[in-house]
Parts: C-alpha cells; sequence; structure tokens
C-alpha cells in the first residue's frame, strides 16, 4: 500500500468543493443527486436525516462487504473521501443559496460544483463511496457492467424524487446529474488531453524528422494502400498537445502543401512526453 500525501490533500480538496455545492446549491434548492449522495438528500428532504450522518450510515456496511475488491490503497482513499465528505457537509450545513424560481441556474451551478469536486476526487484515486462499492460487487459477483449498474442506481434515485418530490424539481435534478457527468470527465481529461493526428504524404519521412526536430515528439510510420490508386504510401501518425497543433501545421504546409491531414481529439494520454520524462519517470505525482 503506498498512500501520497498529494492525492489525499485533493481527495479532501475534491469532497469540500461537492459539499459545498450540495449545500449551497441542491440543498437550498430542494435538488436532489444521483447515487447514493441523492439517496441522502432524498431522506433529509423526507425525514430530515442529516446527509452528513446518513452519508456515513449507508456507507459503513458496504466498506464492511466491498473491501476485498477495492485493494488495500483504493480502499483507504475511498474511506477518505466517504468521510471528508461526511465532514465538509457537516462543516458547510448553514450555506444555502435559494434561488428560488430560477431553479435552471440552481441545476447548472450544482452540476458544475458536483463535477469539479468528484473529477478531482476520481483523479487521484479517491471515491465517496456508495454505488461505485456496489458496482464493483456486482460485476465481481454478478457480472454486471459496472455503467449499466451506476445508471440503474442513479435512474432508481431519480425516480423516487419524482414520486416524493416534486416533479419539476427531480427534472432540474436530470439537468444537474447531466452536467456534473460531462464536468467530471472534463476535470479527469482536459490536463493531459491532446491531440493524434494521421498526415498520409509522399514526403512522411521528412515531416516525421521535423517532428522530431522541431517538436521534440515521436512519430510512427505506418504503410497504407491507396484505396483508389492501388499505390503503397506511408501514414504518419503522431500526438501532440493541443497548443503545438498550429505549429505542426505549418510544418507540413512547409514540406508537402497538399498533405492529407486529419486530427482527432485525444481524451487521455500516457507515457513520454505526457506522463513520463525521457527516463521514463513520472512527470506527475499521480501516475
Amino acid at each position: 500500500m503506498q498512500l501520497k500525501l498529494k492525492n489525499v490533500a485533493m481527495i479532501m480538496l475534491g469532497a469540500a468543493i461537492y459539499a459545498f455545492g450540495l449545500n449551497y446549491f441542491n440543498i437550498a434548492n430542494q435538488l436532489v443527486e444521483g447515487g447514493f449522495t441523492g439517496l441522502t438528500l432524498l431522506l433529509n428532504y423526507l425525514f430530515g436525516f442529516s446527509p452528513a450522518v446518513t452519508n456515513l450510515v449507508l456507507n459503513i456496511p458496504l466498506f464492511l462487504i466491498g473491501w476485498k475488491v477495492l485493494g488495500s490503497t483504493a480502499f483507504i482513499y475511498t474511506i477518505l473521501g466517504t468521510v471528508s465528505l461526511s465532514l465538509f457537509l457537516w462543516l458547510f450545513k448553514g450555506f444555502h443559496l435559494y434561488l428560488g424560481e430560477d431553479l435552471l441556474l440552481a441545476a447548472l451551478y450544482a452540476g458544475v460544483t458536483a463535477g469539479v469536486g468528484l473529477g478531482i476526487v476520481f483523479r487521484y484515486g479517491g471515491t465517496t463511496g456508495g454505488v461505485d462499492i456496489i458496482a464493483r460487487l456486482a460485476k465481481k459477483y454478478l457480472g454486471w457492467s459496472m455503467g449499466k449498474t451506476m445508471f440503474a442506481f442513479d435512474v432508481g434515485v431519480l425516480t423516487l424524487s419524482m414520486i416524493y418530490l416534486d416533479h419539476k424539481l427531480a427534472m432540474y435534478t436530470v439537468i444537474a446529474v447531466y452536467i456534473g457527468a460531462r464536468v467530471i470527465d472534463f476535470v479527469q481529461e482536459v490536463a493531459y488531453a491532446g491531440k493524434a493526428v494521421m498526415i498520409i504524404s509522399d514526403s512522411a519521412p521528412e515531416i516525421a524528422q521535423m517532428i522530431i526536430q522541431k517538436l521534440d515528439r515521436g512519430a510512427t510510420l505506418l504503410k497504407g494502400k491507396g484505396g483508389y490508386t492501388g499505390s503503397q504510401k506511408e501514414v504518419l501518425y503522431c500526438v501532440i498537445s493541443r497548443n503545438e497543433l498550429f505549429r505542426l501545421k505549418n510544418l507540413i504546409r512547409e514540406i508537402d502543401p497538399y498533405a492529407f491531414v486529419v486530427v482527432h481529439d485525444v481524451r487521455d494520454v500516457l507515457g513520454e512526453g505526457f506522463t513520463l520524462d525521457e527516463q521514463k519517470k513520472p512527470l506527475r505525482d499521480d501516475v
């Protein structure tokens, strides 16, 4: 087991942002949330149970059941994320911003803060417990997809909110959950996203050399065959950071203005030049 101080600090920071948003936007405007957190909010609205306490009470049995499927490090980070969430829910319980009829704005802010907070927690190896543990157990013992299990649980919580709460609030909750999911992806991937470039040119080797010399990036030459002409072609493939794309295009134009170039978004990049240096050493602590 190897715990990292930076990961511990960032998981706590993410939990704090998430808890603040839940109090400031969700609870203040009677919006729910997906997963176990949504269940704790629903119990708060219906019976007045403290979300901070309920979150721990619901998760403790899951910790006892699911510690084997998480692994030691992930288990500690999960406990840290869950306990931190409950702690900050209690600390921020007096922070509320009621937006009246402007529920769309409340849903957007709720989704963004949830996405930022959970995105940081997930990025540094933690979770806030709940459905993540259930999904892992279902995958191991029942063969169910984790994504489908988590989606089914979210649908269940939102359905309950429609039954026991206002339908309008439940629909705005759907918006908040959707926004939160997109922001989670953005936070987890944006820092190490890049562009994959495929270049078809008779001058592919020369372009590859310029990429290596001018951009200090690697390049791979692949063998291709023209579908119409049947002629052999060399296809150049490389991955660069987004801010290098303009320079690469200029290099290609200088060598072969008629080159066929396709650019793809890359959601995450691992390896030398992105997460490892030339000596294969990590460029960031959480690799």
